[in-house]
């Protein structure tokens, strides 16, 4: 159980945010954190990964204090038992892969685990190469794998694929469930992928100007429990077009685009860019925003 209950002021260009978080995740939970820019989904995994102190308040994993304002404890980053991954990978680019993975290593660390995750993330092949040499995914999966070399029981992903095409980002999107699932870990990530969140996330904590303003398990949170369907599927609305007494709404679900009949009631409730979810009702298609 991760226990966050802190404040910690935050200075920015325009104005400054006051983060207010009162936060619990249970071990073994794929939490992801959602919000506009600006509204501490970052700030909030740096307070608990050790690299953002806060004000006050107080961080406690199953247990154990991280962080007490009042007692004066603050554990430092290197010894929380956390993995980051970052989006821009942070990899050193004069190692090798392997090399990468054995700096994370600690002094009474076996290097046997380095072999392990080298396997596991389908690595080996690549083992020798430096990051220069490597595509955005397997440099994503390096970062991934040295994230886990010290075995922790928290992995923390600060939208870790959007930098990455689709096929891609799904590819890796299974590897980190895997990786969830295999060891256990209890995982935090910040996206605003909605498709993403839906395939990843256990549940939705929504984050807006420093404070927790809903938090549900994903499909309720999107609103996916609303309609019986045999089908459903995520995307975005990239076009709507009249045509005689009806309208088609184009919407781009993966690299497919979808068109979906839709009448004038239906209509004067979208418009391009919103996020939907495409659904089948008594044989019908039906849309309904996210």
């Amino acid at each position: 159980m991760i226990g966050l209950h802190v404040r910690k002021t935050l200075k920015g260009s325009g104005k400054n945010i006051e983060l207010e978080l009162s936060l619990d995740i249970k071990k073994g939970e794929f939490v992801t954190l959602y919000g506009e820019s600006g509204a501490g989904k970052t700030s909030t995994l740096r307070l608990l990964s050790g690299l953002l102190t806060p004000d006050l308040g107080n961080i406690t994993v199953d247990g154990s204090v991280w962080f007490d304002a009042e007692k004066q404890i603050n554990l430092p980053s290197q010894t929380r038992k956390l993995g980051y991954v970052f989006q821009d990978y942070a990899l050193f680019p004069h190692m090798s892969v392997r090399q990468n993975l054995e700096f994370a290593l600690t002094k009474e660390q076996a290097s046997t685990i380095v072999v392990e995750l080298l396997e596991f993330m389908e690595l080996l092949e690549l083992q020798d190469r430096k990051p220069m040499s490597l595509s955005g995914g397997q440099k994503q999966r390096v970062a991934l794998a040295r994230a886990l070399v010290q075995q922790p029981e928290i992995l923390i992903l600060d939208e870790p694929l959007s930098a990455l095409d689709y096929a891609m980002r799904v590819k890796l999107q299974a590897y980190i469930l895997r990786i969830h699932k295999k060891f256990k870990l209890t995982t935090i990530l910040v996206s605003h992928d909605i498709g993403e969140i839906v395939r990843m996330s256990d549940r939705v904590v929504e984050l807006q100007e420093g404070k927790v303003i809903k938090t549900a398990a994903t499909a309720d949170f999107f609103g996916l429990n609303k309609a019986s369907a045999k089908f459903k599927f995520t995307g975005e609305i990239i076009s709507i077009q009249k045509e005689d007494v009806v309208y088609v709404v184009g919407v781009l679900i993966g690299n497919e685009l979808v068109k979906v009949i839709a009448d004038l009631a239906e209509v004067r409730q979208l418009a391009i860019g919103d996020k939907v979810y495409v659904a089948s009702k008594a044989f019908n298609p039906i849309l309904q925003k996210i």
